[in-house]
Order: structure tokens, then sequence, then C-alpha cells
């Protein structure tokens, strides 16, 4: 039998086991995904200096991905950003980044990508793209992205990859997004 002693002996140790994928809604969704960007692109991969927003963030849709306790969002732990291109239907995703503790989760950063193409094919879109940093060009590849050419953006080297849009129905309802699960570990 079970004793309320026994219990206290187990390790407590708490992982989210749902993540909310939408476009941001809230104001802290917002400052957290800026602060998430700034963390990965400035501190970490040392792309910026101080910050990595442009003139791009004015004009697009921010997306992210939350950590849910008790099915209520919690923290961002991931986004990415769409916005029109120049042409007529062309639109991009960009600055794509998920917190270093959630990447073992493997599924945030495809999930954040299936929302974002979705999103835009449900506004029009013609022709999806991305400059992606290489290490990332097999999971594009896997998701039914097409490499353009290679590139280099703030002296990396990227690929400009285009999405198969057949892969990625529209999305009609951003706010309400895709929830996913964590995985099972062993």
């Amino acid at each position: 039998m079970l004793c309320i002693d026994d219990l206290s002996e187990l390790d407590l140790h708490y992982a989210p086991v749902e993540y909310l994928v939408r476009e941001a809604a809230q104001q802290w969704e917002r400052d957290e995904a800026m602060a998430l960007r700034r963390a990965v692109f400035c501190i970490e991969q040392g792309i910026f200096a101080r910050d990595d927003r442009d003139a791009t963030d004015d004009r697009s849709q921010l997306l992210v991905a939350m950590s849910c306790n008790g099915g209520m969002p919690e923290q961002v732990v991931g986004t990415v950003r769409i916005h029109r291109g120049e042409a007529e239907g062309e639109w991009w995703g960009s600055r794509l980044a998920v917190h270093p503790a959630f990447r073992s989760q493997g599924h945030l950063g495809v999930t954040l990508i299936r929302l974002a193409v979705s999103r835009a094919n449900a506004l029009g879109c013609a022709a999806f793209f991305a400059q992606v940093q290489m290490q990332n060009v097999p999971l594009f590849r896997k998701l039914g992205w097409q490499l353009l050419e290679e590139t280099a953006v703030h002296g990396r080297p990227h690929a400009r990859m285009q999405a198969d849009l057949g892969w990625y129905p529209p999305c009609h309802d951003p706010v309400s997004g895709f929830v996913t699960r964590a995985k099972v570990l062993a």
C-alpha cells in the first residue's frame, strides 16, 4: 500500500505536457516572444548586437508557442513572424526561435512552421519563403520545403527556401491555433 510518506520521496520535476501554438493575442505573449528572440539571436547566436527588431516587425504577424499549465498558457517558449513580401501573394517567415530548454521537444519548431505557412495560406499566399540557417535545412526539407539557393544573412550561411503549400492547409483561426503534446520520455 502506498502512503503519503512514500510520495514525498518521488521526484517532483515539473515539465509541461501541452503547448499552444497560435498568433500572439496578449501583450505579455508579444513581450516574451521579443525577449526570446533577443536571447536567441543577440545573446546565444550573436547575430545582432542589442536587439533584432526591424521595420518588418511593424507589418508582421507574431506567432508564439506557449507551454501550458492546467490548459492555460504560461510561458512563451517559441516564436516566428510572418509577413507579406513585395510581390502579390508572396509571404515570408522569419525569426524562428525556440527556447534552448524546449528544443528537445523537437516538434515546437515544426508546429510553428506549420502554423506560419498555414496562416499565410489562409490569407492568400501563393508562395511562402524563408531564409533558413543551414543547420535547419534538413528539417525544412522533411516538411516539404525546397532549397532555392544558398546565401548569407548577416554574414551567416543561410538557404533561401520555399514551402510546398500543398503540405499546409489554410488556418483561418490563428488565435485558436494548434495544440501539441510534449514528447513522453521513457
